[in-house]
């Protein structure tokens, strides 16, 4: 009898022990719990992306977000049909990933291609770099980008994916008085680009919760990061460091995830990325494995 090839068997192997493991049956929301790679790029950059796959899935990680090849950490995935063979060869599976302005502006086309061929349904990027001076951006910045997104967005949605907007330092902005991602929600064409709610943005932008509730059907996504809503911690976070690399574990934080959970259910969230160093990234999976949402 013909021997059945070795990565047809390592893949199945993955999926059945994944598909038993009480972690991944327990996730909130019903998803499996996801991570954005981002924090681990080093690992990738030095050709242990395989390595770090199999470390997540034994986490109890069913899916990763990664970041284009655009990313020089990430230049080393740029084949992106053997890249998915790496990712479901651990039992994962990549939704999606965030995408240089550059790429997006510039290079379209290959980023579908690319994105098609990891199997992803979902492209972002981390902001839409609009001018900000002293925290503070114009109606005409604001505008300017968003016609520019919606035009990206227009064309990956002719693909038949769905376009996504992060919120980094333009979105945290103030704009006329108002926090410039509130505005984006009103200019940005609600089928076309969708939302990823960085938990870590908080402080900045607002409440996670007020966010889902009111704008149901807008955010398709979030990373999750351990918040410290105390004043003096934020301040002391380093800015826009401390956005990138938070310093506290989910549910080691001041925020209340099943009620976060919940409101994520309300408004649509399809899936969710723990981004926090290795560390960190261990307690938040744990925690989250005990989540009931």
């Amino acid at each position: 009898m013909a021997g059945i090839p070795r990565r047809t068997f390592l893949k199945s192997a993955a999926r059945a022990a994944l598909a038993g493991a009480p972690a991944l049956r327990s996730a909130p929301l019903g998803l499996p719990i996801g991570s954005q790679t981002y924090p681990h790029r080093q690992r990738i950059r030095d050709g242990d992306f395989a390595g770090l796959c199999r470390d997540l899935a034994d986490l109890g990680v069913g899916s990763i977000e990664l970041c284009s090849p655009g990313y020089r950490e990430f230049a080393v995935l740029s084949d992106g049909k053997a890249t998915r063979r790496i990712i479901e060869d651990h039992g994962l599976k990549c939704p999606s990933a965030h995408f240089t302005l550059s790429e997006l502006r510039n290079q379209l086309g290959q980023s579908i291609t690319w994105a098609h061929d990891v199997g992803m349904i979902q492209m972002g990027t981390a902001s839409l770099n609009g001018h900000v001076d002293s925290d503070t951006t114009t109606m005409d910045a604001v505008k300017r980008a968003a016609d520019e997104y919606n035009k990206i967005a227009e064309t990956v949605a002719r693909a038949g994916m769905q376009q996504f907007l992060h919120d980094e330092r333009f979105e945290m902005s103030k704009v006329d008085g108002r926090v410039t991602y509130k505005v984006l929600l009103e200019v940005l064409d609600p089928k076309l680009v969708k939302m990823q709610f960085q938990m870590s943005a908080m402080p900045a932008v607002g409440d996670v919760v007020m966010y889902f509730t009111s704008y149901p059907g807008r955010f398709i996504s979030m990373h999750l990061q351990g918040v410290d809503l105390h004043p003096v911690a934020v301040a002391a976070s380093g800015g826009s460091r401390g956005v990138r690399s938070p310093g506290v574990a989910v549910g080691k934080d001041d925020l209340d995830w099943p009620r976060i959970f919940a409101a994520a259910k309300m408004g649509g969230v399809k899936n969710y990325f723990v981004e926090q160093d290795w560390d960190l990234t261990v307690q938040s999976v744990a925690f989250l494995q005990g989540v009931k949402a």
